[in-house]
């Protein structure tokens, strides 16, 4: 039997750092991977892991020199030549070498890079792990491999994943993005849990897994987690869920009971103080649905007055902010001080401004104050609402019950429009008021008239309508008017949950409360208000007038084709883009409430037949889950939402202007006594008639 060669290993042996140089056959030419400054700060801290490949360099006739090349460890060479640079290390220090004769440098070179095999992440996550239980702290081990402390802790994070998780993901049968996604919750059971039902799915996206192991929690930016504080929860003793790897919005609040718990009991103390100010009644609420105060009077406090101290500051803040901005009124740019103390000034200002409202004790006495959270978390007063029970009744005349008051006459007799008849002239008193009848008579020829007048000034109309539009608008009774102008707006609370968070209704809010504060407390004063207004402020209220009697609802019990299509010839003539003003397709809004079929015709819209698809195969609730995801980044609408491209029409015809003439018979002579119209068909008086009626 022939003996095997065996193999013979090349020789290692130190080698000077003066006595070796670049070799131009290493096939490493791009850059990549750690720089040579943190390989120089890796050798000077762990000394040289790995030995530099070289091969002599002959002279002319093939005898060595002394000197060696380095085809494999260039990148190893530089970062040790920068450290005799530093003066860190001795140009004559010893380097620990493999001395190769055989084959080519190249193929040295080559072999050395190709076939080294790259660290698997998990055997990272493992180390890192390991250096941590043994006391080093995540700073340290982010120093001693030139990463941020947020990434030590998001690979210490994957390395706490059950351990069969680990495996699976070893064994390729998971992704990274997916292990990424388990680390969301720390619970191994849970995940265990929720890998072992994704077996059973068509679909493992990540986001999945993030909704199935977040399911029941509460997400940190939800309104009732900005109103506890996140610090308060954890000291209270709730866990908060966290994703190291994706935005997470502050993460997920486990407990969810104890999370209500915490806004019944801080909303309580907060309406305690409010109580507190003498209101009849305080509901409390974590949320009431939009247009809960509808039909409810509201009561308008005087604002407190700025004491002596407070208006001196407020006169000396704006005699600053004159100052400073005239003494930059030149420059091109405002220099970063005085930009930042113009904006101290304005906040001091605005501060100053808004004064707290007082309202009388007989007000007190019977209204009363909402107390919720707002979208933002933060603590939401309504203060001064009337109930329609709690209104004071009026003092009347004695009528009998049942009686029908007419508005012109004050006739009792039921009968609308009847007068009583002219009473006997009395000879012996000429002071008599005049008889209903006449009085009746007389206002109806000066209704006509001012009609008339009316009708020939059109600024003073438009003054008139916007009068009793705001009268009827913002004031409770509104009857000190004589436009019979009656707007009307509806409330939409029951129809559209979370509808007061949108953006859009958050606006209609804000200016309600401007117009508001702008307007005269009492009704009688509106009028010469008005008068006082420029025109820019009359058209806007107005223009919002107008906004709030919008009512493009539909209604199963009350069908109206005709005022919904106008409504979409409003949206198309204003342009409206339901997208673009913030309405985005949820599980509560749209997407929980619709089919299966409905949720993928959404998808299949606005990502393509592959996204629909991806997602056929779920279950309702994650189906859901995934289209929300999938349109969150599109501009996707439901078609009651959509806006009707506007349709222009046609230009009219252009007709010729034919003097027409009557002959003797009455017959039209132009155009040999046929209309000038052509054929069209004959004009029906009445009708015409009944159209300005």
């Amino acid at each position: 039997m022939t003996k095997s060669q065996k193999i013979t290993l090349s020789a290692s042996r130190d080698i000077p750092f003066n006595k070796l140089v670049l070799s131009q056959s290493n096939v490493r030419q791009i850059k990549a991977g750690v720089s040579i400054e943190e390989l120089a700060e890796d050798i000077a801290r762990r000394t040289l892991l790995a030995s530099l490949t070289v091969r002599p360099v002959l002279d002319e006739n093939g005898v060595e020199t002394g000197m060696f090349e380095i085809p494999a460890g260039g990148r190893r060479y530089r970062a040790l030549e920068l450290l005799v640079k530093q003066r860190r290390l001795n140009k004559t220090a010893p380097v620990p070498c493999i001395v190769r004769t055989e084959g080519l440098a190249e193929e040295d070179s080559l072999a050395e890079n190709v076939q080294r095999a790259p660290l698997h992440p998990l055997d990272q996550f493992r180390a890192f792990q390991a250096m941590r239980e043994k006391g080093k702290s995540e700073e340290e081990i982010a120093a001693a491999f030139f990463v941020s402390a947020s990434v030590v802790k998001q690979r210490l994070k994957l390395a706490a994943v059950a351990p069969s998780l680990l495996d699976a993901y070893a064994e390729e049968e998971m992704t990274l993005d997916q292990l990424m996604a388990f680390t969301v919750n720390p619970d191994h059971e849970r995940q265990e849990q929720v890998w072992e039902a994704l077996k059973r799915h068509y679909s493992k996206q990540p986001y999945e897994i993030r909704r199935m192991l977040t399911e029941g929690a509460v997400r940190a930016s939800d309104r009732r987690a900005q109103f506890v504080g996140l610090d308060n929860y954890v000291e209270a003793g709730g866990e908060v869920l966290r994703d190291l790897f994706q935005t997470d919005d502050g993460g997920w609040l486990q407990d969810a009971a104890l999370l209500e718990t915490m806004v019944a009991e801080k909303l309580n103390e907060e309406a305690e103080a409010i109580r507190a100010e003498g209101w009849k009644w305080i509901e409390v609420g974590t949320d009431f649905p939009y247009g809960h105060t509808y039909g409810m009077r509201r009561i308008r406090g005087e604002a407190e007055p700025m004491s002596d101290e407070e208006d001196a500051s407020y006169s000396a803040l704006k005699v600053e902010y004159k100052k400073l901005e005239e003494d930059f009124a030149e420059a091109d740019e405002l220099p970063e001080e005085v930009d930042a103390r113009l904006g101290e000034i304005e906040t001091a200002m605005e501060a100053l401004q808004d004064r707290p409202i007082q309202f009388d004790a007989e007000e007190l006495a019977i209204s009363g104050a909402f107390v919720s959270v707002d979208g933002s978390g933060r603590l939401r007063v309504e203060r001064g609402y009337v109930r329609p029970e709690d209104e004071p009744v009026e003092e009347t005349a004695d009528i009998p019950e049942g009686d029908f008051v007419d508005p012109v006459t004050d006739n009792t007799d039921g009968d609308i429009g009847k007068v009583a008849d002219e009473p006997e002239e009395d000879e012996d008193d000429g002071t008599k008021p005049l008889s209903d009848r006449l009085v009746c008579e007389l206002t109806a020829h000066r209704t006509i008239a001012l009609r008339d007048a009316l009708a020939n000034d059109p600024q003073t109309a438009y003054l008139a309508a916007l009068h009793a539009m705001a009268m009827r608008l913002f004031y409770h009774y509104g009857q000190e008017s004589c436009v019979e102008i009656e707007p009307r707006s509806t409330s939409f609370g029951a129809q559209a949950p979370g509808l007061g968070d949108t953006a859009y209704a958050q606006s209609i809010d804000a200016r309600i409360e401007s117009w508001t504060k702008a307007l005269p407390k009492r009704a009688e004063d509106l009028w010469d208000a008005l008068t006082e207004f420029d025109c820019d402020s009359r058209d806007a209220l107005f223009a919002h007038c107008v906004a709030m009697t919008v009512n493009a609802v539909q209604e199963p019990h009350y069908r109206k084709p005709r005022a919904l299509a106008h409504a979409g010839v409003l949206a198309a003539t204003l342009g409206l883009d339901m997208a673009k003003v913030g309405w985005a397709p949820s599980a509560d809004n749209y997407l929980g409430r619709v089919t299966k079929a409905q949720i993928l015709k959404a998808v299949r819209e606005a990502k393509g037949d592959k996204q629909a698809d991806r997602i056929a195969g779920l279950k309702k609730p994650d189906m859901v889950a995934a289209a929300e995801e999938l349109l969150a980044s599109t501009s996707w609408l439901p078609q009651p939402l959509r806006t009707p491209a506007l349709v222009e029409k046609p230009d009219e015809p252009e007709f010729e202007i034919v003097e027409v003439v009557e002959d003797g018979e009455g017959e039209s002579a132009a155009n040999g006594g046929e209309s000038a119209m052509g054929d069209s068909e004959p004009i029906d008086e009445d009708e015409d008639v009944a159209a300005f009626a």
